[in-house]
């Protein structure tokens, strides 16, 4: 089991949502905090409620090109990078044939992108620490698409892809990788959604207000980082479908057809 006391740590996505509570979460477990996002005032507020060391280091996920130096300041801080979590994301609530090909493609410079270059700019240091733990939150939609949430759903596949591809590759380095797969979670992710036009959903889905408290989220994530586990499920029934469909594809189907997307 990992101990998580005096890790470096570092979350995206931290001023709300899952990143805060994990952020939280984290500071009660005794590790080190780096937290980013694009809301520098609101992460100060997160940090505030952190009885930890921690560094803001605010982050805009669909602008790489600061990367490499942001991790430099965090070397520089910290001396290490122990963990980081690719948290930060944006989410979509239009049907594929309404929504613009700009939204797609910043669902994809987010989600994807974004996860991708900051985990380049900090894999070199793990690398020559030869120790570090990747972390990307995917999402149930990244195991299978669901009504309004094409462009979310692709951006959340596209990660699996290219950390399940990554943990082979680092295994020589002594790098673990664990994705997680979050179902519905009571967060405001439906509500800063874009729509198929680029504007804010600006609305609370029922599946969201039904969902697990992110701090329960939080909670399943540090159990499965504890136990080096590759994949990390949580939720409410709905986590059930990865096995449903994996078992019988045509019941999840048609379960699945019955099911609202907001």
């Amino acid at each position: 089991m990992s101990e998580l006391k005096n890790k470096v740590v570092w979350i995206t996505g931290a001023s709300s949502g899952i990143g805060q509570a994990l952020a939280f979460a984290m500071a009660k477990e005794g590790a080190k905090l780096v937290l980013s996002s694009r809301r520098d005032q609101e992460l100060k507020k997160v940090a505030e409620k952190c009885s930890s060391d921690v560094l803001i280091i605010p982050l805009d996920l669909s602008n790489s090109s600061n990367f490499k130096d942001l991790t430099q300041k965090v070397v520089e801080h910290f001396g290490s990078i122990d963990i980081l979590i690719n948290n930060g994301g944006l989410s979509q609530r239009s049907e594929a044939a309404q929504t613009s090909l700009e939204v797609d493609r910043k669902l994809m410079e987010v989600n994807y992108f974004g996860a991708a270059a900051l985990t380049k700019a900090v894999l070199p240091i793990m690398q020559q620490q030869k120790s570090g733990h990747l972390v990307a939150i995917s999402s149930l939609s990244g195991k299978f698409g669901f009504f309004l949430r094409s462009a979310y759903s692709a951006s959340k596949f596209a990660l699996v892809g290219f950390y399940e591809s990554l943990r082979l590759e680092e295994e020589k380095n002594n790098i673990k990788v664990s994705l997680v797969f979050p179902g519905f979670v009571h967060t405001n992710i439906s509500q800063n959604a874009l729509s198929g036009d680029g504007q804010k959903h600006a609305k609370l889905d029922n599946n969201q207000k039904g969902g697990i408290s992110a701090e329960k989220c939080a909670r399943d994530i540090i159990y499965g980082l504890k136990r080096d586990k590759h994949e990390i499920i949580s939720g409410g029934s709905e986590k059930w479908g990865i096995l449903l469909k994996r078992l019988f594809p045509k019941l999840f189907y048609r379960i699945l057809r019955k099911k609202s997307g907001e």
